[in-house]
């Protein structure tokens, strides 16, 4: 039995010595490449103390709305191209003609909303095209269908995209209405994989559930939105489309769109744009009080640098770090249990770094939720929703959209709204200095259910800590995949 013990614990030195040299080799590939197209700075530390990313046009007289979990924003997104007068204009990872955005009995198909909607205004869809082999879902075969369906006896108009990076994808999540109303999140017009209609009530139910987020954007920054689209609508059909306007002030946020365009992809930016890697980088240095993320992956060394940097060196002794990950990513559960095994080496038993996961529990049932949003909340200064993981795909690879701002009160409500979601408390119980909460109300009772978990006994909150975060095995699964991939 000594001996293997002894064998487990010397795999576990080697793929852990392993990792560590395949992400360092990952690091100067990624210093290599972003110097090749002018984009080094991004990896740099910030030296101008601000929040905003140098690379993104900051645009004033926004009004943003924060829309958590899918049965509302879903809801939002079909009322909105419902009332379309001039054009509705969608692109997303798979969407699928018999999706329904809303439950009711009268509710349209996706396919039927939209070709309704095309008889009176011009409606555009630009879906990813699918893995070039069949390797996972959707497939090309799966979206050439889901195309025929969606522009059978319509006048819809659906192309599909097919510039992607090898072995990567068209990530983004984003609809335009009119020009003067933008959607920007995470959600895709999809049961593929899981149930998009979740509540913040996360009730258990199959298929899994999914916790999501999404923007409802008016203002400015809504040009930037459509000017992506529109580009991205020219080089893959040819079909010029009207230059952006932008539309009047309607209400105070600054807002910077970010986004992620690999190198290569597009004529209309051929060196890429990798601005949601250069703020998340920028704004966790920066970081003084506490760092909440939600997301579906965390596999980014350059991340997980960053955020270990801010574990081993505090910036006062009251700082924060709170995670919300699924408890089995689709892929890459090993990659980010190795990621934060690094987190909680650099954290040293002090107590600043908690991870997480939620469920569904209720009629004696129980049922994962999965975690899919990409929310970042820091110092309750800067909030960022969108599409983008925490992985390289993401980060460097895919093409992404996220929304970011510095409006102090919607990051301050949106981490309440949030936190009392997932903590199953009232706004008022929560509305305390953000390390309190983390201590007395998120740790006890994620532990507690934690130990539940261990003693065999059902669950009775939906917030529990995130299983086996300590194991640092397999770690080579995500940097070799991005040496190998990321190319």
């Amino acid at each position: 039995m000594a001996a293997m013990a002894s064998g487990w614990f010397s795999f576990d030195r080697w793929d852990e010595r392993a990792g560590d040299g395949i992400e360092a080799l990952l690091r100067r590939h990624h210093r290599r490449r972003l110097s090749r197209l002018g984009w080094r700075q991004t990896l740099d530390n910030p030296t101008d103390g601000s929040w905003w990313s140098p690379r993104a046009r900051v645009r004033s007289g926004n009004h943003v709305e924060v829309l958590i979990d899918g049965a509302s924003a879903l809801a939002a997104m079909e009322q909105a191209i419902s009332e379309a007068q001039k054009s509705v204009h969608i692109a997303g990872w798979h969407a699928s003609p018999d999706f329904k955005l809303t439950r009711g009995p009268e509710a349209p198909q996706l396919r039927d909303l939209l070709a309704d909607v095309a008889q009176r205004v011009p409606v555009r869809l630009l879906l990813w095209a699918g893995p070039p082999m069949p390797a996972f879902e959707p497939t090309r075969r799966m979206v050439r269908q889901a195309r025929e369906e969606f522009v059978r006896d319509s006048r819809l108009q659906c192309a599909l995209d097919g510039r992607e990076r090898t072995l990567h994808c068209h990530h983004e999540k984003i609809m335009v209405i009119d020009g003067d109303l933008a959607f920007v999140g995470g959600i895709d017009f999809t049961a593929l994989q899981g149930d998009r209609h979740d509540e913040p009530v996360h009730p258990p139910r199959g298929p899994l559930g999914w916790h999501d987020a999404a923007v409802r954007l008016r203002g400015p920054a809504v040009a930037d939105v459509a000017d992506h689209f529109d580009k991205r609508w020219r080089e893959v059909t040819g079909e010029q489309l009207p230059a952006a306007v932008e539309p009047p002030a309607a209400g105070e946020s600054e807002v910077q769109v970010l986004r992620t365009v690999p190198e290569k992809t597009y004529d209309f930016s051929p060196r890429g744009e990798f601005t949601i890697l250069d703020a998340y980088l920028r704004v966790l240095r920066l970081a003084e009080r506490f760092i909440y993320l939600e997301n579906q992956f965390l596999w980014s060394p350059e991340v997980v640098d960053v955020l270990a940097e801010r574990l081993e060196n505090p910036p006062c002794d009251d700082f924060r770090v709170v995670l919300v990950l699924p408890t089995k990513p689709s892929n890459g559960a090993d990659t980010t249990r190795g990621q934060l095994g690094r987190l909680t080496d650099a954290d040293g038993g002090s107590g600043r770094l908690l991870a997480t996961t939620i469920s569904a529990n209720g009629d004696d049932e129980q049922a994962s939720v999965y975690v899919h949003a990409k929310i970042a909340i820091i110092d309750d200064r800067w909030l960022t929703i969108g599409s983008a993981n925490l992985n390289e795909h993401s980060l460097f690879n895919d093409t992404e959209m996220n929304v970011s701002t510095c409006d102090a009160a919607l990051a301050r409500s949106t981490r309440l709204r949030l936190w009392a979601e997932h903590t199953e408390q009232p706004i008022e119980a929560i509305d305390k200095e953000p390390s309190v909460v983390i201590d007395e109300i998120w740790r006890p009772t994620a532990e507690e259910q934690a130990r539940r978990d261990d003693a065999g006994l059902p669950r009775t909150h939906r917030l529990t800590l995130l299983p086996s975060v300590s194991r640092r095995t397999h770690r080579l699964e995500g940097p070799m995949r991005g040496l190998l991939v990321d190319g």
